[in-house]
């Protein structure tokens, strides 16, 4: 049992680097960007949507059993907000084997390893919303297993900072199982933007815009109740 959480713990370690991990990927799911009658686009990669500003670019993103999508401004260079993107992905617990309650482990290590772990990142607030170990990590025999948190912090660069933030959803076998895409184990939502007067309001559309099977972040967090 050990063995299996360490070997599923270096799959995502390895799917939010960017390394192709698990099987073959599948023919890639249906992508398209269109306008709205607001300054944002809405993407669609599959079973997952997320609103963008006009003039970023999207494209899907694909590798192994992890798919979604990433966008970025087209313009680059200090005016524009190079750092600025969002990736939002899932992963298809079909394709990798192993029970729902095994995606805690990336939910709560290695998923946003990016953002916390780097030396120039600081997290300032996280809200858990639900962490239940699973009986292979010492939590009760009827545990869930689901792991459920949001947050933002900020990135000091060398000329400017940016600002971060953050959703994932492991849902185990709790009360967010029903919702978003039936076969998902793991969702992670980030987005970026340069910091300033407006930084929060456009991280709280990108998230807030982000779908995974018609769910949004709200209905995951509201799933399961208040915060720990």
């Amino acid at each position: 049992m050990r063995a299996l959480a360490i070997s599923l713990l270096a799959l995502f370690t390895a799917g939010c680097t960017g390394a192709v991990a698990g099987p073959p990927a599948d023919p890639p799911a249906p992508f398209q960007v269109e306008p709205t009658d607001s300054p944002f686009a809405r993407v669609t990669a599959g079973p997952v949507t997320g609103l963008i500003p006009a003039g970023w670019q999207a494209v899907p993103l694909q590798t192994g059993s992890r798919s979604g999508f990433t966008a970025a401004p087209l313009a680059v260079g200090p005016e524009a907000g190079a750092e600025a993107r969002i990736t939002a992905t899932w992963i298809d617990a079909t394709r990798v084997g192993v029970p729902s309650d095994f995606y805690y482990l990336a939910a709560s290590g290695p998923a946003l390893g990016e953002l916390l772990d780097h030396p120039s990142c600081t997290a300032h607030r996280t809200i858990v919303f639900a962490d239940h170990s699973p009986a292979y990590l010492a939590g009760g025999h009827d545990s869930p297993g689901d792991f459920i948190a949001r947050g933002h912090g900020t990135c000091a660069g060398p000329d400017r900072v940016s600002r971060w933030s953050f959703f994932v959803a492991a849902p185990g076998y709790g009360p967010a199982r029903t919702l978003g895409i039936p076969s998902s184990g793991l969702y992670v939502v980030t987005a970026v933007t340069t910091d300033g007067p407006r930084a929060r309001a456009t991280l709280g559309h990108l998230l807030g815009g982000v779908r995974f099977g018609g769910a949004r972040v709200g209905d995951f967090v509201r799933a399961v109740g208040p915060a720990l």
